[in-house]
């Protein structure tokens, strides 16, 4: 039975974990982007911290509420930053740390959660509970969205960082498999295969953090 209620309170405890994950994923990619030599990010307005400049409305929105509501693996994405790979100084050599940037942003940002989970573990109040509930939701979410973000699939960020590793030959071959790599993407999901993939790595890294937390 849909339960309105619990949905508006999930919707709270994940609006500002989901945003800042997604907001600060995204703008890594143009600062890096423009460290490295590439501006068209930056003259675009997409390095910025303003999440409505990086909100897709389906990726951002509707499937995060839908998995968060199905409580299954969170998903979603962003309005992707535009690099221009060839106006970095290095093209291969940097186009990895454009790419590594988005994840590298996720792995500091559920740290800064878990910091706060511990934060809110030790205090008295009303706020303790809401502040304990949104850390453990930003470090789910980061968690999520760095391991997503890693799977080696064009035009996904480890897809990015894989093809800037393959000789320039094989490179090339493994590039023409980006027109389908977002249908793969979804089949993944929809298939249930995503989650069967990505669950044991979520579950180490959430108990590696556990270890230090």
């Amino acid at each position: 039975m849909f339960d309105f209620n619990q949905l508006v309170q999930q919707v709270t405890i994940f609006a500002l974990p989901v945003l800042l994950a997604i907001t600060l994923h995204e703008a890594a990619h143009a600062y890096a982007a423009r460290r490295f030599g590439d501006d068209t990010a930056y003259l675009q307005g997409r390095m910025t911290l303003n999440p409505f400049k990086h909100i897709d409305p389906i990726g951002t929105v509707l499937l995060p509420l839908l998995t968060i509501w199905l409580g299954s693996f969170i998903f979603g994405w962003a309005r992707p930053v535009p690099v221009n790979f060839n106006a970095l100084r290095k093209p291969r050599q940097h186009m990895r740390w454009v790419a590594a940037a988005g994840p590298l942003a996720n792995l500091a940002m559920m740290l800064g959660w878990a910091v706060l989970l511990k934060l809110a573990l030790g205090m008295d109040g009303a706020y303790r509970d809401p502040l304990m509930l949104m850390s453990k939701a930003g470090i789910s979410i980061n968690i999520s969205l760095m391991l997503l973000n890693l799977l080696p699939i064009l035009p996904l960020d480890g897809g990015r960082i894989v093809y800037s590793l393959l000789p320039p030959g094989v490179a090339w071959r493994y590039a023409q498999t980006e027109s389908w790599g977002m249908w793969l993407l979804l089949l993944l999901v929809a298939s249930g295969l995503l989650g069967a993939i990505l669950q044991p790595l979520y579950v180490l890294m959430y108990h590696l953090l556990q270890l230090f937390f």
